[in-house]
């Protein structure tokens, strides 16, 4: 039997953002379901920028004209009373709050600016806050209350240039599991939802089918169900998105004990990682491990075995609140591996300098609030000229239950714990990238994983530096700056006011210490990205999992009511199913692999498909060849949409004597030729979304390059390696002039497409000389650079030479792509830079590029280029953000070397 249709009449709903996107799908969906709607909306752009109140009068006069009840409110999220208050005022009560606001600023952590951080901050978070606290008395007094907080993918698992993001998506996720725990004796409700809808995914490309099957809607029911009063579901994580739907939950592992004494080394842990890591036997926990339990357990073993330590001679480690308890313990181990340390304290840092020095060890004081990150590592700099290990440490608590909480209460936690992690790594961060040396160690805890009463200013907080720190490491990574976080179980002068006595002495800070030092070293086991839990000589990784879900057919319109037929599907860690996401493509691997699911019939996902045997008979497949027909305008055409000038003769008139293509025109005759295999049937889990251009060789077979032909495109699938965490396909493709048969060009694509590894290929490419090699500048200043400025219509006419894909021309489309104006074609820029090749060093026989980075029409490229033999090594970048977009590339002359 159908259940009955989930109502809401009577009762008020709060949305806030919800002038467009999804909220503008809440806002209708609840009012036609006979609720009251608050429709609140700022009206400002997807950055953040001016207000106004069209958005939100618009979807109120829709909500009105298909008879439902609603009203407009156009204040910020950061006054949550008056948003909380137009509820009451007209409709007296409030019911539901739905935290949907939100804005995008996106930039890589080293170009971030104060301004990029607080914005997200204030809107995602406070916002946030302030909106749950408004609502909260009213929804004690009536003993009822449902809050929805939006992460994101982002969040969860961590998004290259999103720092700022992901540390307000996760530091929610820590405020709602907190809401959760103190809003359950009145009823009140409090869950997370991470939406992935066709709204801002950064660094992705989706074609518009992709598009389609993302909407808005496929959200709405799932919370639904959640805000209904007929649900208990609370302090949960749900991800939805393209028709699918499942929960997350944390997973710790059973971990590695030590017995609690001065054998509990560093290099104790290194040599029992494996039982850290081990995941067999695991807890899925709501708060902190027992400790004691786990201590009597510790106390009862024998000493660890004697093992090599790891070495910071020569190493600066700056502490943060190192000045007692934690950060003290800290500072004493690293300065006894033979590290400089700098110990700060707001209050009193002098006290440990001096005990390092009675050791033998060395150190200096810095007394500078964390807040102020400049000027804690101004003092590694001034005084040891450099710093190698951060370990933001410094930490207070306030801890009020949120019905009381005050502004104050909040904004100092968030200060100290969140923004001080922040400044600091922020302060440290440039003289990590030109070192290429970093170490970072940030301090989360049980109650930001868990949430913990009294606390939802500290689990927000504490939750938010995980978010950051996910982000932070995948920045990181190839800069060989890692950053792991750990939750410690100790007793301090911050714990001490919510434990017994005998417990703080049990849970020295000693016991934590190893562990830290052991992330910050290069004997690390696993050298990024980690969450630990540590204490009392306990070490255990601490992880996600989510449920196989259930995937509802794309083609049909989902309903709340059909959601709850699969409620305990969604819900089921049990049946097999589940996964352990860990960033971004793993993250969107169901989504997306339910994209294709049609009411029609699916996929039979039951067969194991041999991927390796699949890609053996593709490369073996013949094309049926495609034919290209060009002439003399096509030729002006692309020679304009990579910046010909019109004094430019050769490239702009065809009655120049010496009328001709630039070289790199040989990649367009492959744009539409139709390859003899498709993606999906050689790589798992095949999304065009999760698809990107990473290299294009090019080599010119026929010169002079003929400017008008009939040429015929043979595509060929060259390898597919696997990377695991990405599949690499290379397909090669060879053009002929239709009435010789001589070859004219011939290119190799590389695109890598993330989440489609893992399925037993060779991670190896071969070798196939030009075609395989990367090129690497030599360390010397460049031999020639050209700089030049692009248009803001390059896109626009570069797409009418064969590559019409939205993205660079259509707004609407590309926000979704994450990017605020459309991009520049990859092959627009590679011309543009094969051509100040040419115009340096003359013509070439082939190119190789590898595309590192995005450029928008307007911005400036500057080619940095360096002649090795018959070689031209080159690079460009983006003059404006000073980053690469072609990387390791390269191009060998034609004999001679001369100018044309």
């Amino acid at each position: 039997m159908a259940p009955s249709e989930l109502r809401y009449d009577g009762q008020t709903v709060v949305v806030t953002g919800a002038g467009g996107g999804l909220g503008r799908e809440y806002a209708i969906f609840f009012g036609s379901r006979g609720a009251n709607v608050v429709v609140n909306d700022l009206g400002s752009s997807f950055k953040g920028e001016g207000a106004g109140s069209a958005a939100a009068d618009k979807v109120v006069n829709e909500i009105r004209s298909a008879g439902g009840k609603a009203v407009a409110n156009y204040d910020s999220v950061e006054n949550g009373e008056a948003i909380i208050k137009t509820a009451i005022d007209n409709f007296g009560r409030v019911d539901v709050l739905i935290n949907n606001a939100g804005i995008l600023r996106d930039v890589s952590f080293k170009n971030m600016k104060q301004a990029d951080w607080d914005l997200i901050y204030k809107v995602h978070v406070k916002g946030a806050y302030k909106c749950a606290r408004a609502a909260w008395p009213y929804f004690r007094k009536q003993k009822y209350g449902r809050l929805i907080s939006t992460a994101s993918a982002a969040g969860l698992f961590g998004s290259f240039g999103q720092t700022n993001y992901s540390a307000a998506k996760l530091a929610l996720v820590g405020f709602t599991e907190t809401l959760a725990k103190e809003g359950l004796k009145y009823n009140i409700l409090c869950n997370v939802i991470a939406p992935i809808a066709a709204s801002r995914m950064t660094e992705t490309v989706m074609p518009p089918d992709v598009l389609e099957k993302l909407k808005p809607e496929w959200i709405v029911p799932l919370v639904a169900v959640l805000t209904h009063k007929s649900s208990t579901e609370t302090g949960s994580i749900y991800e939805a998105g393209g028709g699918h739907m499942a929960k997350l939950r944390w997973e710790r592992s059973k971990g590695a004990l030590f017995k609690p004494d001065d054998s509990f080394t560093p290099g104790a842990i290194a040599a029992k990682w494996k039982d850290v890591v081990d995941f067999s036997n695991p807890d899925h926990p709501d708060g902190p491990a027992d400790a004691l339990g786990l201590l009597e357990a510790a106390a009862n073993l024998s000493p660890s075995p004697k093992t090599e330590q790891p070495s910071f001679k020569d190493k600066v480690v700056l502490v943060t609140g190192a000045g007692g308890g934690l950060g003290r313990a800290y500072a004493l181990l690293f300065a006894k591996l033979g590290a400089k340390v700098v110990v700060n304290d707001l209050v009193n840092p002098d006290a440990v300098v001096q005990e390092i020095q009675k050791l033998g060890g060395q150190a200096v004081g810095n007394k500078a609030n964390v807040v102020d990150g400049e000027a804690v590592v101004k003092t590694a700099i001034d005084t040891y000229g450099r710093i190698d290990v951060l370990v933001n440490n410094a930490g207070i608590l306030r801890d009020k239950a949120f019905a009381n909480m005050t502004d104050e209460q909040w904004d100092i936690i968030y200060q100290v714990h969140l923004f001080g992690t922040y400044a600091c790594s922020k302060a440290a961060w440039p003289y990590f990238l030109k070192q290429k040396y970093g170490r970072v160690l940030n301090t989360t805890s049980t109650s930001g994983i868990y949430g913990n009463f009294g606390q939802a200013n500290y689990s927000a907080a504490k939750c938010g530096i995980l978010g950051f720190s996910k982000s932070l490491a995948l920045e990181g990574k190839k800069y060989n700056i890692f950053v792991n976080t750990i939750a410690p179980n100790a007793g301090t002068s911050m714990t001490r006011t919510i434990m017994p006595e005998e417990m703080v002495q049990a849970l020295k800070p000693d016991y934590v210490a190893p562990l830290v030092v052991l992330l910050c070293s290069d004997k690390a086991p696993e050298p990024t990205g980690g969450l630990y839990e540590t204490g009392q000589g306990w070490v255990a990784a601490t992880r996600w999992q989510r449920t196989g879900g259930n995937g509802f057919p794309v083609d049909v319109k989902l309903t709340p009511e059909a959601v709850l037929e699969k409620w305990d599907r969604i819900n089921n860690f049990d049946d097999g199913r589940a996964d352990h996401p860990f960033d971004n493509a793993s993250g969107l691997k169901s989504i997306m692999a339910n994209i294709e699911n049609t009411s029609k019939g699916k996929k039979d996902d039951s067969k194991e498909v041999d991927y390796v045997k699949a890609i053996e008979a593709a490369k073996a497949a013949k094309a049926e060849g495609s034919v290209f027909q060009y002439d003399e305008k096509d030729v002006i055409l692309y020679n304009l949409g990579i910046g010909a000038k019109r004094t430019d003769l050769p490239f702009v008139f065809e009655n120049n004597e010496n009328f001709q293509a630039y070289p790199t025109f040989g990649v367009i005759p492959q744009f539409n030729a139709v390859p003899s295999y498709n993606l999906e049937d050689i790589v798992p889990n095949f999304s065009p979304m999760m698809l990107l251009h990473g290299e294009q060789f090019l080599e010119i077979r026929k010169y002079p390059i003929p400017t008008e032909a009939k040429l015929i495109t043979y595509p060929k699938l060259i390898e597919v390696m696997d990377k695991g965490a990405a599949g690499v396909v290379v397909q090669g493709t060879t053009t002929v002039d239709a009435a010789s048969g001589e070859e004219v060009f011939y290119n190799e694509s590389t695109v890598f497409i993330r989440g489609s590894g893992g399925f037993g290929g060779s991670p190896k490419g071969g070798n196939r000389g030009a075609a395989t090699a990367v090129h690497k500048p030599p360390q010397r200043a460049p031999d020639a650079v050209v700089e030049e400025k692009t248009t803001e219509e390059q896109a626009a006419i570069y797409r009418l030479s064969g590559d019409r894909n939205p993205l660079h021309i259509d707004p609407e489309f590309s926000k979704v792509g994450g990017f605020e104006t459309p991009i520049l074609h990859g092959l627009c820029f590679f011309g543009i830079s094969g051509k100040h090749v040419l115009q340096t060093y003359g013509m070439y026989k082939n190119i190789k590029v590898r595309f590192a980075g995005t450029v928008l029409p307007g911005q400036t490229l500057q080619t940095e280029m360096w002649k090795v033999g018959q070689k031209v090594v080159f690079q460009t970048r983006v003059k404006e953000t000073g980053k690469l977009c072609i990387s390791g590339a390269g191009a060998e002359l034609l004999g001679g070397g001369s100018k044309l």
